[in-house]
C-alpha cells in the first residue's frame, strides 16, 4: 500500500520512518508522531488480517488492555487507529513506545540466562502482569518472544489475545490462544480467563530462563495433552533449590494451589537480592557488603510496606467462586512504615536499581490503599515517561525531573491521597534517584 512505506503518512499523523520488525500478524515500523514530535513504534496488522473485522478487533482489543497499564515494566501503548485508503483498504495499527533492547526468545538462543539474571527477569515480568491482573487483566501469552530487554528491565509486550478475567478461553470457533508449550491445563479445557493461567506461563518462563528449556515441550495441543499426561513434575537438576521451589508452585496443575503474580514477585525479588554465590548457611543468610546495600533499596517496599493482602484479592468481581492461592510466606508487617536511612558511605545506585525501588514503593503503597488509585496511576504515568527519556537518553538534567517529582508527591500528600508514611518514603527513593549513576 502507498502509505506503508518510508515517509508514508497514517491517520495524517505518523510518518513512517523504517521496518523495525515483523510477525505472522503484524509489521514494526519505527515512526514520528508529527503531532506530539516524538518518536514512536507502530505495530501495524498485516494488511490480509486487517481486512477481518475479528483481527481489527484483537488489535483495539490489545489496546484498550496495555492502553489502561501504567507500569515500568509493560509496554507503554499511546494510541489505536485505522487508516482507509481510497480503494478502502483499511490499515489498523497500535502506537506504542519505541524499545531498544533484545527480545528474550533471541536471547535464549545463545542458552539460558545465569539464575541471579533469569530470576530478576522474571520478577520484573512478575510485577507486570500483577498490575495486569489488579485492572481485571489476563495476559494469556506470556512467552519469550513477548518480552523485551531493555537496559532498565523486561518490558512485557504484546496484549493481543488478553482479555478480561472470567472471559471465555477459546475463540468462536473453540480453539485455544496462545502458544502451548505455555499453556496451563485448565485451559485445554476452556475453563474461564483466570490470572492462575498467567503465573503457570511465568512458571514455564522462569523454568526455560534457568535451564534453556522448557518443561513439557509441545508445538501443538495434542503434544501438550500427552506431556501433561505424565504426572511427575519437571526435573529441576541444576536449579537452586529456592528457584525450584517457587517454579514447581507456579506449574502445579492446580490453579488453585499455585501463587499470585504478586507473591512470585515477592520471591523472585527477595532471592535476587542474594549474591549469586553460595546463598545460605544453615539458617544464616550470608550476604556480601555490597549485596547489603542493594537489598537496602530493592527490598524496601517488599520488606517494609509489604501489604496484609495480595492485591489480586482486590481486583474487580468476575461472578465465579473467588480463590484463594497457597500461600508463600507470610511474615507479619510492622505496625508503622519507617523510613529507612542509607549511610552516607552507601553505594551509589544505578538508575535502574533506584526506579525499580520506587516501583516496589508505588505498588505497596496502591496495594494497602495509602496511596489512592488516580494519585498512584498519576506518579505511575510521570515516572513511565521519565524512564522512557532515561531509556533514549532524553533527559541530561535527572535532578530537575525528580524535583517536579518531588512536588507532585507533596502536592498529593496535602490533598490526602498519598500517607505521610509513603510520602516520606517516596520522597526518599526520589533522592536516591537524584543521585543515580
Amino acid at each position: 500500500m502507498p502509505s506503508l512505506r518510508p515517509g508514508g503518512l497514517l491517520a495524517r499523523r505518523y510518518r513512517l520512518i523504517d521496518r523495525i520488525g515483523a510477525g505472522g500478524m503484524s509489521v514494526i515500523w519505527r515512526a514520528h508522531d508529527e503531532v506530539l514530535d516524538r518518536v514512536v513504534a507502530l505495530k501495524v496488522l498485516a494488511a490480509s488480517l486487517a481486512a477481518d473485522a475479528r483481527f481489527r478487533s484483537l488489535v483495539r482489543q490489545e489496546a484498550r488492555a496495555a492502553g489502561a497499564l501504567v507500569h515500568p515494566h509493560v509496554t507503554a501503548v499511546h494510541d489505536y487507529g485505522e487508516d482507509v485508503d481510497p480503494d478502502g483498504t483499511v490499515t489498523a495499527f497500535v502506537v506504542m513506545e519505541l524499545l531498544s533492547g533484545e527480545v528474550l526468545e533471541s536471547r535464549l538462543t545463545q542458552g539460558p540466562l545465569r539464575w541471579d539474571h533469569a530470576v530478576r527477569v522474571c520478577a520484573e515480568v512478575s510485577e507486570a502482569l500483577a498490575a495486569a491482573h489488579r485492572l481485571g487483566i489476563v495476559h494469556r501469552d506470556v512467552t519469550p518472544a513477548n518480552i523485551m530487554l531493555t537496559a532498565l528491565g523486561a518490558k512485557v509486550l504484546d496484549f493481543g489475545i488478553a482479555t478480561h478475567i472470567g472471559a471465555p478461553d477459546e475463540d468462536e470457533e473453540g480453539d485455544t490462544f496462545g502458544t502451548p508449550a505455555y499453556v496451563a491445563p485448565e485451559r485445554l479445557d476452556g475453563t474461564p480467563a483466570q490470572p492462575a493461567t498467567d503465573v503457570y506461563a511465568l512458571g514455564v518462563l522462569l523454568y526455560e530462563t534457568v535451564t534453556g528449556r522448557v518443561p513439557y515441550p509441545a508445538d501443538t495441543w495434542d503434544d501438550l495433552a500427552e506431556a501433561l499426561a505424565v504426572p511427575e513434575p519437571p526435573p529441576t537438576d541444576g536449579m537452586p533449590a529456592e528457584v525450584a521451589a517457587i517454579c514447581l508452585r507456579c506449574l502445579d496443575r492446580d490453579p488453585l494451589r499455585r501463587p499470585t503474580a504478586y507473591q512470585v514477585a515477592d520471591v523472585l525479588r527477595g532471592l535476587s537480592a542474594e549474591p549469586a554465590g553460595p546463598r545460605r548457611r544453615g539458617r544464616v543468610v550470608v550476604l556480601t557488603a555490597g549485596a547489603v546495600l542493594l537489598a537496602a533499596g530493592a527490598l524496601l517496599a517488599g520488606t517494609f510496606l509489604r501489604p496484609h493482602t495480595t492485591p489480586e484479592a482486590t481486583g474487580p468481581s468476575t461472578g465465579a467462586p473467588a480463590t484463594t492461592p497457597a500461600p508463600i510466606h507470610s511474615p507479619p508487617p510492622p505496625p508503622q512504615v519507617a523510613r529507612t536511612e542509607v549511610p552516607a558511605t552507601a553505594s551509589v545506585p544505578t538508575v535502574r536499581e533506584a526506579m525499580a525501588t520506587l516501583g516496589h514503593i508505588l505498588d505497596a503503597g496502591l496495594a494497602s490503599g495509602d496511596i489512592t488509585a488516580d494519585a498512584g496511576h498519576d506518579l505511575r504515568t510521570l515516572v513511565s515517561n521519565l524512564e522512557n527519556n532515561l531509556a533514549t537518553g532524553g533527559v541530561s538534567d535527572l535532578p530537575a525531573q525528580v524535583r517536579s517529582l518531588h512536588v507532585k508527591v507533596g502536592d498529593r500528600k496535602r490533598e490526602g491521597s498519598i500517607s505521610a508514611a509513603y510520602a516520606t518514603e517516596l520522597g526518599a527513593a526520589l533522592d536516591r534517584l537524584a543521585i543515580a549513576t
